[in-house]
């Protein structure tokens, strides 16, 4: 599947119109803060319904502007064609709700979306998978395993919403000075336990599979080898009975605090060589390598799990390479249906067309608008 074509109001800077980007390779060429990020949020959003920046929907409408939204038509393969479009994606934002629509038909779980045409975006916010948070890590993996099954995401929601149950009545407990009455607790931890497990499971299972993955990978590129990813749950247990008799040990401290201080939400992910962690003693270019890497591998898994290729949005993520290196990038990029880059007007952005340039779009993108080149402006 791929993006034939994007439309887009109110979306940030971006001009209120509607562009072709029916070919395999479109590039986005222009300044810094024209629009040519923007662009490429503006496709992940209809893909998923966010935004890769992390940003609220609120600040994602044009200045001046109270609402905002973006439509996507999507095809089986790249090229003009006359067929019938086989999907349309349509996502608006309007008096602070955002609403969902799928061929014309409105769509209340954001999961119908995921399988329709499926993004891996590579952008410098990734180091944050390296150098950041522990959340940020989960994060990542998280989206990596909703990519390859989108029932993880029911499991994941199942036992966020128990987990925000059970904080309010911990957090209750705590500005009341009441204890809550102990078959509530021991309802949600029975709840929390269950769906706990589940993710638990999965994340060990995925982690394994991806480490086999990213080692070799990292190995290919940077010529280090032995780097693994290592999952370490915050539960120790692997039974709903004995997960249950460890949260009733932990209530007192639990209720105390005020929250959950243990479960799946405090799991952590890292990257070790041998018995040292890795990222931490790793130089700034091992770290942003092991970054663009991981979205490699995200993109491998996805497609050694489901058999289907994704769409690449790969934001300015080479102007910081030398030339061996965006070589080495280039041999194992991963295989796509569809890629879309941003470059600077002075990047050689040509020599990165893999299909053909009969099979490329370029534009130059100047304000928020977006012109093919050799048009007229």
């Amino acid at each position: 599947m791929v993006f034939h074509s994007l439309w887009t109001a109110s979306f940030r800077n971006l001009a209120d119109s509607e562009s072709y980007t029916g070919e395999k390779d479109v590039f986005l060429v222009g300044e810094n803060g024209q629009g040519k990020t923007n662009f490429l949020e503006a496709l992940y959003f209809a893909a998923y319904g966010s935004s890769f920046r992390g940003a609220r929907d609120r600040e994602i409408v044009r200045d001046g502007e109270k609402d905002f939204a973006v439509q996507a038509k999507i095809v089986q393969e790249y090229g003009k064609t006359g067929d019938p479009y086989p999907a349309e994606l349509r996502i608006k934002y309007e008096k602070g709700k955002k609403s969902f629509f799928l061929d014309g038909k409105r769509i209340e779980e954001r999961r119908s979306l995921l399988s329709v045409v499926p993004c891996v975006v590579f952008c410098h916010e990734d180091m944050e998978f390296v150098s950041g948070s522990p959340e940020r890590r989960r994060w990542f993996f998280d989206q990596s395993l909703s990519l390859c099954n989108v029932l993880y995401l029911d499991d994941l929601r199942n036992y966020r919403q128990v987990l925000k149950s059970r904080n309010a009545v911990l957090r209750e407990a705590v500005l009341s000075r009441r204890r809550p009455a102990p078959e509530i607790l021991d309802a949600l931890d029975l709840q929390l336990v269950a769906y706990g497990l589940k993710l638990v499971e999965k994340r060990e299972k995925e982690a394994v599979l991806f480490s086999g993955l990213f080692g070799p990978l990292f190995r290919e590129v940077s010529g280090i080898s032995g780097l693994r990813v290592r999952y370490t749950p915050s539960w120790k247990f692997c039974g709903l009975e004995e997960g249950v008799s460890f949260l009733a040990e932990k209530r007192e401290a639990d209720l105390s605090a005020g929250l959950s201080l243990s479960g799946p939400h405090r799991d952590r992910y890292s990257f070790y060589r041998e018995l040292e962690e890795f990222a931490a003693k790793a130089s700034t270019g091992q770290r942003r390598l092991l970054a663009l890497l991981l979205r490699i591998a995200q993109a491998r898994r996805f497609s050694e799990s489901t058999g289907k290729r994704p769409v690449l949005l790969l934001d300015d993520v080479l102007l910081e390479m030398d030339g061996e290196k965006r070589r080495r990038f280039l041999s194992v990029m991963p295989s796509y249906d569809q890629a879309f880059y941003t470059f600077l007007p002075e990047e050689p952005y040509r020599r990165y067309v893999r299909g053909g340039t009969e099979n490329a779009l370029v534009y130059t993108v100047e304000s928020g608008v977006l012109r093919l080149r050799g048009e007229d402006t």
